[in-house]
């Protein structure tokens, strides 16, 4: 995606230069908001490809924010915040945003979650809606046959196992929770199925990273799981 438009929300003007400072040293266009309500216009008005959002902003909370744009746009959220604890990086992920960086961050990890994101969005734009096979690497999935092929090797994996594969293709290279999961694949269930979950994760691993020979589902310890993006040149996330 060339010379992509990024917009930061950030209400702490040196962290909001040092954004933009790298932001424009790396060919990325920006726009700048303080505040929750002028983020929400500067969206609606300029259509950022990617938005770099604090939480802590003076008028309104980050998640609210995220909430009201998942309402009307897909496009990637970062959410750069001081906010460290689990539940609040859970409440973002589960508003909708697509990663999660802690203050204080270093501007090269700022920038590799920049890369995943447009890697992520680059490859929603290439691939239709309605296409039934999901490529990723070694990785295909055929949804319309309901069969898993790694290395163009049939695997077999159990209903749940084939779920969470699908769930995490459809969005790969975004952070899902464990609630996400837990919602999308044992509808609606309480927390202490999240056990369930980890042996399921565990054994997916086993069937698809093992025969790969490289890491394809990462964990966010206390958080959740994100799919990588394998490219040709990149082995690993």
């Amino acid at each position: 995606m060339p010379n992509p438009l990024v917009l930061v929300v950030e209400d702490d003007k040196p962290v909001r230069r040092l954004i933009a400072l790298t932001l424009e040293t790396h060919g990325y266009r920006y726009k700048t908001a303080e505040k929750g309500s002028e983020a929400i216009m500067v969206s609606l008005s300029y259509q950022p490809d990617l938005v770099i959002l604090d939480l802590g902003l003076p008028d309104m909370d980050g998640v609210d924010i995220i909430k009201k744009t998942r309402t009307w746009s897909n496009m990637p959220i970062i959410v750069v915040s001081a906010r460290s604890e689990d539940s609040d990086k859970i409440a973002a992920l589960d508003a909708g945003a697509d990663d999660y960086l802690t203050k204080p961050f270093s501007v090269d990890e700022l920038l590799a979650r920049l890369r995943v994101a447009f890697r992520r969005l680059q490859f929603m734009m290439s691939t239709d809606t309605d296409c039934t096979v999901f490529i990723n690497g070694g990785l295909k999935i055929d949804y319309a046959a309901g069969c898993v092929f790694v290395n163009g090797n049939e695997i077999h994996l159990s209903p749940i196992e084939y779920k969470l594969l699908c769930f995490m293709s459809r969005n790969v290279g975004k952070v899902l929770t464990h609630n996400s999961f837990l919602k999308e694949i044992w509808q609606n269930a309480l927390p202490y199925d999240t056990p369930s979950l980890r042996f399921y994760i565990a054994t997916l691993r086993k069937k698809v990273e093992t025969p790969l020979g490289q890491k394809l589902i990462q964990t966010h310890a206390g958080i959740g799981y994100r799919m990588l993006r394998i490219s040709t040149d990149e082995k690993n996330e």
